[in-house]
């Protein structure tokens, strides 16, 4: 996660003080696609073992300001801006354009429903803007969904944004301006979770503002943990803090509720899993398992919700009995872990370190 200099054309091998995040980022990634294949098998939130990993983004937009704070705040000026987003481009477009690629495929050959019959005439378009990270909600059947072809790319629309502030501005905040800036995020957020039951916002026309209160603060908190050195040591190690982790997002739905628990999970919660994670023992056994995690989270969150879409069709067309989806939803879930490894390992990595070649040679 952190770079040895500005001329190391990918990172280098993450500390152990930071593979337990990386570990933390590939379990709330699993969490992210058994929820998504469960609310189609479970609608009743309240029902739902799993119902609040819809948060787990929010502790992805925080990691990556704790991230990006510790790899770019010291370095940023001798590379430059173009410099950094070239290298975020690198890291994240790839996978952008292969969940895009995945989610036309899905989207033309779905064995169940034919959408494309209906938006024929904007498949086109609904292609070029998901590669191009253009919200394109144009299909009611998807609930108009920013990105229909790939629902998670709303978050790398998001992300993008709070890179090019990072560059153009928040690099040069002095702490004070940041920790204020953090606290009208932090407002943003509020008044947003008062105008909805629950913050599974920002994918979707109708809350698309809410996004970026989301992003807003918690890239933010994650920068302020980072300069601030809010990093808790503990003795937790990787499985503590996972666990941690884990119970904030099986932490049971209350509707009356979840409007105050889900800001006070993100607002504060989250934040501290981060500073404990960075801040945990890693038991050296764990450090090859919790690299592996953090390599497959991100490939994992953009190619998986292609294939729920085709899920949601057969469920709705089939309606497949309990015994059925006792075994298809964990099948799913491995198979696309598995799919995840294969595209890291043949596509993603391959093309990031022929496209960061190209840059250091240019």
């Amino acid at each position: 996660m952190q770079e040895t200099n500005r001329h190391t054309p990918s990172p280098s091998p993450p500390t152990p003080h930071f593979a337990v995040l990386d570990g933390l980022r590939g379990i709330a990634a699993l969490a992210v696609v058994v929820y998504h294949f469960m609310e189609i098998v479970v609608p009743d939130y309240e029902k739902l073992f799993i119902a609040h990993a819809y948060l787990a983004v929010d502790f992805f937009f925080c990691l990556s300001g704790f991230v990006i704070a510790c790899a770019y705040d010291a370095r940023l000026g001798s590379m430059g801006i173009l410099g950094f987003l070239r290298r975020r481009l690198i890291r994240l477009h790839p996978l952008v354009l292969v969940g895009s690629v995945l989610g036309l495929l899905t989207f033309l050959f779905d064995p169940f429903i034919n959408l494309y019959a209906t938006y024929a005439s904007q498949t086109w378009q609904l292609f070029v803007a998901s590669c191009l990270l253009i919200p394109y909600p144009v299909v009611s059947e998807r609930t108009f969904n920013l990105f229909p072809l790939n629902a998670p790319t709303w978050s790398l629309f998001w992300e993008y944004l709070a890179n090019v502030a990072y560059a153009l501005l928040l690099v040069r905040l002095r702490p004070g301006g940041l920790r204020l800036l953090t606290l009208l995020a932090a407002a943003a957020l509020v008044y947003q979770a008062y105008l909805v039951p629950n913050l599974s916002i920002g994918w979707g026309l109708d809350t698309f503002w809410g996004g970026g209160a989301r992003v807003s603060y918690s890239f933010l908190m994650g920068m302020v943990l980072y300069r601030s050195r809010w990093i808790v040591p503990t003795r937790l190690g990787f499985g503590g803090v996972g666990a941690l982790l884990v119970v904030g997002l099986l932490f049971p739905y209350y509707n009356e509720l979840t409007r105050l628990t889900d800001l006070l999970t993100v607002l504060i919660y989250f934040p501290l899993l981060v500073a404990l994670g960075a801040g945990a023992h890693l038991a050296p056994r764990l450090a090859g398992p919790c690299r592996w995690l953090g390599e497959i989270s991100y490939p994992l969150y953009m190619v998986h919700y292609p294939f729920v879409w085709v899920f949601l069709s057969y469920v709705g067309t089939q309606k497949p009995s309990t015994a059925t989806l006792a075994w298809l939803v964990p099948g799913a879930t491995l198979a696309l872990v598995g799919l995840a490894y294969l595209i890291l390992v043949l596509v993603d990595a391959p093309l990031r370190r022929y496209l960061s070649a190209r840059a250091v040679r240019a």
